[in-house]
């Protein structure tokens, strides 16, 4: 129990609580099973050749696999354990990269597409987690609908333990209403201070009010030496809200209520439109890439080609 009403609550949440279960010297079983097989392998080795190969020749035969054993087994690369990285870009290289779309039903092959013959694999369906967005934003998975909700975040730190306090019971209250699935991502992406600069100075040129033009050109000098200094960036927050049923009026009322929910809380909300949820949709496909909605998209069911493949 706090004691003091000004004194901030404190709740322990554990940071690795997708970490596998350490078995043994800090491995986990996978680990110690890549390890294990390395070691059969390399005694069976020693026990099939030892007598026919001289030791050096042994050890430089058990060495690379040792080598290989280690780097699957404590290797990590983009966040996923070394096996499982090997084993996806395996996966990329085999899997067929031409796809016909089919929405539940047989679709013609594309023009683009290969004739089917015994020399060349046959196009396979592409099969994508969204069928369709409608112009109210909602989402069409094809198991249910999804309605995207867009908001900024709260700066809590700054607040008394009074009003932290009543803030994470509004959270709460929020986490406790669900009856669906919902998704909470949060993105960040670098701030291009550069080009904003350099657009300002631009602008600057052709300020006629010369204290204007100063200041202009000296917000631009602050703007390219902050972007030397520091890595400025940019942080979203998106609540993916689900429902099951299918139904888009209901799903549209839960983004409603998550929205006004949060809304309590301080941060600005808003339900994303048709426009808005591709837009946010394309930059998690493309992060480097700005959302650009205004190029044409295809209907469900309709092939999408991009020029004779070379």
């Amino acid at each position: 129990m706090r004691t003091d009403p000004d004194e901030a609550p404190r709740a322990r949440v554990p940071a690795d609580v997708d970490t596998p279960d350490k078995i043994v010297y800090g491995l986990t079983a996978r680990q110690l099973a890549i390890l294990a097989v390395a070691a059969v392998a390399g005694y069976g080795l020693l026990r099939g050749l030892g007598g026919l190969l001289p030791q050096p020749v042994l050890l430089a035969l058990l060495i690379p696999l040792a080598g290989v054993a280690i780097v699957l087994a404590l290797g990590r690369r983009d966040g996923l354990s070394m096996d499982a990285w090997l084993l996806a870009a395996v996966q990329h290289v085999r899997d067929p990269k031409r796809l016909a779309p089919a929405a539940g039903r047989s679709a013609p092959v594309p023009d683009w597409a290969p004739e089917t013959s015994p020399s060349l694999p046959r196009v396979p369906t592409l099969r994508l987690p969204a069928d369709a967005i409608s112009n109210a934003g909602v989402i069409d998975t094809g198991a249910g609908t999804v309605a995207l909700v867009g908001c900024t975040t709260v700066n809590i730190g700054l607040r008394t333990g009074t009003e932290q306090a009543a803030l994470l019971g509004a959270y709460g209250r929020w986490l406790n209403s669900l009856t669906c699935p919902v998704q909470i991502v949060v993105s960040t992406q670098r701030v291009d201070l550069s080009g904003h600069a350099h657009r300002i100075a631009q602008t600057a040129q052709t300020i006629a009010n010369p204290a204007l033009a100063e200041a202009a050109e000296d917000y631009a000098a602050f703007l390219d030496e902050l972007a030397a200094r520091r890595d400025p960036l940019w942080r979203t927050v998106t609540i993916a809200v689900t429902d099951t049923a299918g139904r888009d009026t209901d799903v549209l009322r839960r983004a409603e209520h998550t929205a006004s929910a949060l809304t309590a809380l301080g941060a600005q909300t808003a339900v994303l439109d048709g426009e808005r949820a591709v837009a946010v949709l394309t930059c998690a496909a493309d992060p480097y890439t700005p959302a650009d909605t205004a190029w044409p998209r295809a209907h469900p069911g309709e092939a999408v080609t991009a020029g004779a493949p070379r």
